[in-house]
């Protein structure tokens, strides 16, 4: 027969111990202290000595000291998303992010440099994954989120990024079997003439294959153009939710919702 009062559970240490550190870390990835943000700061600063890295690592990657910093690098990007996985409010909705992924298959490609050398040039989406978190907005570009700046710089960053993966792509396909390409700055070369359609012809990929991939790149490259334009000259919207109809970019102005009719209260720090 059980007792009729059982003794509550007592928690274990671990548990509580992983739950301060969800705590701590909590505190500094979305906390307001000084010292949380020099915190994010510093790891924003250690992104862009990443990314640094993830571009000229096809001109290092034969010199022995490559591998030494490749797995330092694997193991610092583990650390990060690691606790960035830790303090996530809700491991649900982290999980469904497209960056979590992108930083995860990024972590893979570092710690199988030699098998997966060819796939190195994805490590640059984290120039991406950065510019379009909220974590650098809120703590380096807080100024300037949900304003024109923002709108530019993601469609900068895409582009770039766009830049060094298709060059990264041609350099690992195409270097050993093009006479044209013999390093990283030919292919670079390549994809910016091929990108802005300019068209040289000095350098041109070979077979059916090479010619639809060029076609590819112009194609997609000069859509992001055009996005980046549209960043710069057209009449910025800001964000904010009709609680009527959903409705979420709306003129700076704005006071009725344009598709529903409904009064709108924008907040404008400018009145």
């Amino acid at each position: 027969m059980a007792p009729k009062n059982p003794a509550p559970a007592i928690p274990h240490d671990r548990d509580s111990r992983l739950q301060r550190l969800r705590v701590w870390l909590r505190h500094l990835f979305y906390g307001e202290s000084p010292g949380a943000v020099r915190f994010r700061l510093g790891v924003i600063a250690l992104d862009f000595v990443l990314i640094g890295f993830f571009i000229i690592t096809p001109m290092v990657r034969d010199r022995p000291v490559f591998l030494i910093l490749d797995y330092v690098i694997a193991v610092i990007v583990a650390i990060d998303i690691g606790a960035r996985t830790l303090a996530a409010p809700h491991l649900s909705q982290w999980f469904r992010r497209s960056t979590f992924w992108i930083d995860l298959a990024v972590l893979v490609t570092l710690l199988f440099p030699l098998w997966l050398a060819n796939f190195a040039f994805l490590r640059v989406l984290r120039l991406w994954t950065l510019f379009h978190s909220d974590f650098f907005w809120e703590t380096v570009a807080r100024r300037y989120d949900n304003t024109r700046w923002e709108e530019t710089s993601k469609a900068l960053a895409t582009l770039v990024t766009y830049l060094f993966i298709v060059t990264g792509f041609v350099y690992a396909f195409y270097a050993r079997n093009h006479p044209n390409i013999h390093g990283y700055v030919d292919a670079l070369y390549f994809t910016v003439s091929t990108v802005t359609t300019t068209g040289f012809g000095d350098v041109t990929l070979p077979g059916p294959s090479g010619k639809l991939l060029s076609i590819a790149i112009m194609l997609s490259g000069f859509t992001l153009f055009v996005r980046l334009a549209q960043a710069l000259l057209r009449p910025h919207k800001v964000r904010f939710t009709c609680q009527d109809c959903g409705l979420m970019r709306h003129d700076l102005d704005a006071v009725h919702c344009k598709a529903c009719g409904v009064l709108l209260n924008i907040p404008n720090d400018e009145v």
